[in-house]
């Protein structure tokens, strides 16, 4: 049993890092520490790899953006008066929901056509739809707008089953511990929500 084990960690040892970084990124981003820019854009660089392996090809670049979006969210949570102040937890304004939602149709609409017409990806709408949902939402988390979180809780929901499918357990069980701290993160944001 031991040498399974063994074996396992030896043939998977990427993903369970890749993992682990992402559960560290997702505690601090939890408890609004500006250091979860820094263990996002390492699991990025993970996941990199293990979505290429895994044929996620909108998953994949998924993670180059999140290395931009980590060197702006950084910078974005940096701004305040002074060294003491931090961005606050806001409500996403309303005149941004038209925004979000003609952003996340085109960038899904893009990505379908590119999955669907130049790679060999299996679940082309699925990854699509995951990957548009999470730039927007995670360009919401650099803006620290609350609602960040509601669409997190239904795309990580969703990403478990699609890397259950894909046979990515360690990825698809970080995935179902996203789900629910989604939810304790919004009800811990929601304590320091900005009106």
């Amino acid at each position: 049993m031991t040498s399974v084990i063994i074996s396992y960690i030896q043939a998977n040892w990427i993903e369970i890092v890749g993992s682990v970084l992402s559960l560290v990124y997702l505690y601090l981003s939890v408890h609004q520490k500006i250091s979860l820019w820094l263990f996002g854009l390492l699991s990025a660089v993970f996941y990199v790899v293990i979505f290429y392996d895994s044929k996620f090809y909108a998953d994949m670049s998924l993670q180059f953006y999140y290395v931009f979006v980590s060197i702006y969210g950084w910078v974005n949570w940096k701004k305040g008066k002074d060294k003491v102040s931090k961005l606050p937890v806001v409500e996403t304004p309303r005149k941004q929901y038209a925004y979000l939602i003609i952003a996340s149709a085109l960038i899904f609409i893009a990505y379908y056509f590119l999955l669907v017409n130049y790679t060999d990806s299996p679940l082309p709408k699925a990854d699509s739809l995951t990957t548009a949902l999470s730039i927007v939402a995670t360009w919401m988390l650099a803006k620290k707008y609350i609602e960040y979180w509601l669409v997190f809780i239904f795309v990580d929901a969703f990403s478990a089953g699609l890397y259950f499918y894909k046979d990515l357990y360690p990825t698809a069980v970080l995935f179902i511990i996203y789900t629910v701290m989604a939810i304790v993160g919004y009800v811990e944001w929601k304590k320091d929500l900005v009106k």
